[in-house]
């Protein structure tokens, strides 16, 4: 039997907040944006309310300095919004794997007292769901004290693990609002080559793992007389639908939920989220489930295409600082590589422009000081840029260093060599 839900405010609903409380923020396309809003707006009377989450859209006012004292952040990943805070030391970052966030929660290590999440309306038995966006916010939903939720049409209804009951929800808010959409942009000359390259190592009958941007489109682009292809992944956005209506994408290959698309969450333009909306052929499941190193390798042939912002000559990728600068965060980067390393004919593959805006090398001898690594020389295998392949697999320091300068921008080779020979001392 139906529950009509008794809708309220957006003011009414935050007023469960106190001061004090931990509060899960819905992200992604999900971002509960009224919500937010209502929050900021009690800081003059709230003290210490720590907000928790993943990558989130829009604008983060909690993080705006009137309002020091009333709230901070606690980001399991850094997005544009709060990049600026976390860098002036307003605003906290966890390193973390996206696999494990949600043991954060379940484990009580960072108990939730509220979870503000997204939602699609409830069917005729009462069950809305998280929409594009099951990742981390199930464990907040089935962990935190106080649910409250924005309940907006425009989220797509979802098959898979993200299935709540509304009468779990201690306020609710209707919400008719577009959701926060990215539209793909157009490839250029160099994101083309390297998805040229990228697609030649993708055989098939593989499962992909991509995220979004110019160089998982440009892959995605080139794999249109592949056959058998399969998703699972944490994320997907709109250029995978070319490939599901051509019959490439099929799963038929896979062995964890063959036949399916798997992921955790999706974003990009409104169209990708029309083909998310009550499609059987699409599983949203948790990061416990997508990202789960054990789970990955069991299919075929997985294929994990990531991006960085630096790779050292011995293989070292740092794909989420710049130096100290905290960019981006670890996400589930490493959990893919290794997946993908312990799939029966896996590659982990990391594919990155040769040089930067500015011109320089993305190949350097050693990553800046204060960088992070977020895969291993021992977890890398493939380095792509638009100038070739290196595959590191099974070579020494040398090696790799003469692998990875074969594929530097030419402008930069000259000095790498020189640096090469002044560590390795032959080259």
């Amino acid at each position: 039997m139906s529950q009509q839900p008794d809708y309220t405010s957006a003011e009414e609903a935050v007023k469960l907040i106190k001061s004090g409380d931990r509060v899960f923020v819905h992200g992604a396309a999900m971002t509960p944006l009224r919500l937010i809003n209502a929050v900021a707006a009690r800081g003059p009377e709230l003290q210490d309310v720590e907000f928790i989450h993943m990558h989130t859209e829009g604008p983060a006012p909690y993080t705006y300095p009137e309002h020091a004292g009333s709230f901070k952040t606690n980001a399991c990943f850094v997005g544009g919004n709060i990049r600026q805070a976390l860098n002036e030391g307003t605003a906290d970052y966890i390193p973390i794997f996206l696999s494990e966030i949600s043991l954060l929660f379940r484990r009580n290590i960072l108990p939730l007292d509220v979870a503000m999440v997204q939602v699609s309306p409830p069917d005729a038995h009462g069950y809305c769901t998280l929409g594009a966006s099951v990742d981390v916010a199930l464990s907040a939903v089935e962990t935190a004290k106080i649910l409250i939720a924005e309940v907006n049409p425009r989220v797509p209804r979802t098959h898979g693990d993200g299935i709540v009951h509304v009468s779990k929800f201690h306020a609710k808010v209707w919400v008719d609002e577009p959701l926060p959409a990215h539209a793909a942009k157009a490839c250029g000359l160099v994101e083309s080559k390297i998805g040229e390259l990228v697609a030649s190592l993708v055989e098939d009958g593989a499962t992909l793992q991509m995220g979004i941007g110019g160089i998982p489109d440009a892959v995605l682009q080139q794999l249109g007389n592949h056959k058998d292809l399969g998703i699972h992944t944490e994320m997907f956005s709109d250029g995978i639908i070319p490939l599901v209506e051509k019959g490439v994408i099929t799963g038929a290959r896979k062995k964890v939920l063959k036949n399916k698309i798997v992921s955790c969450f999706v974003n990009g333009s409104q169209k990708v989220f029309d083909f998310l909306h009550d499609n059987p052929g699409v599983v949203m499941k948790e990061t416990v489930f997508t990202n789960d190193t054990s789970i990955i390798r069991q299919n075929p042939k997985t294929t994990a295409i990531n991006s960085a912002i630096e790779v050292d000559l011995t293989g070292q990728v740092c794909a989420d600082s710049i130096g100290t600068y905290q960019f981006s965060g670890v996400g589930g980067q490493m959990d893919f590589m290794r997946g993908a390393a312990l799939s029966e004919g896996g590659k982990p593959i990391i594919a990155l422009p040769s040089i930067t805006n500015k011109g320089e090398s993305k190949i350097v001898n050693i990553l800046k000081p204060g960088a992070s690594v977020t895969t291993t020389r021992a977890h890398v295998r493939y380095i792509v840029t638009e100038y070739g392949i290196a595959d590191l697999y099974g070579k020494n320091l040398r090696q790799r260093a003469k692998e990875l300068i074969r594929i530097a921008h030419p402008s930069h080779q000259e000095e790498l060599e020189r640096l090469a020979f002044e560590r390795f001392k032959v080259l």
